[in-house]
């Protein structure tokens, strides 16, 4: 079931798809499926809240690379974040006007870790597919 006020499944965009086939790419060579989570905080106050759930090109299921996606709107900006869904131990990516590297538990910077690149590289596509006029 989708977060409130949710552009999955209307008829103008099918978003479900558009973040998957975004995921697909930056995070090859895994594969992935969009879930709306029901379970995400605050629902009220997010636009938008996504499980990306990965899985290897043959199908079997990776929970330890599945993802949770925030997009949300401060202003006229277009906010999101990006973090592993089932470990706290590795930062969060928010990505607003550039990337961000916080420590999950304290909000604090850090850097990019190992495997973060792909997910720097996810945000600036969904943001430039999400809001193509905001260069």
């Amino acid at each position: 079931m989708p977060c409130p006020e949710s552009p999955i499944g209307s008829a103008n965009t099918d978003l479900s798809r558009l973040v998957a086939s975004a995921a697909d790419l930056c995070r090859r060579p895994l594969r992935h499926a969009v879930v709306a989570d029901p379970e995400a905080p605050d629902l009220q106050r997010l636009d938008l809240c996504l499980r990306l759930e990965a899985r290897t090109p043959e199908g079997e299921r990776i929970p330890q690379e599945d993802l949770d996606l925030e997009i949300y709107r401060s202003g006229d900006a277009l906010n999101l974040t990006l973090s592993w869904r089932d470990d706290g131990e590795r930062p969060l990516l928010w990505h607003g006007s550039h990337p961000v590297w916080m420590e999950a538990a304290t909000g604090q910077r850090s850097v990019c870790p190992p495997e973060g690149l792909p997910l720097e590289a996810l945000a600036r596509r969904l943001k430039a597919l999400l809001q193509p006029d905001q260069g």
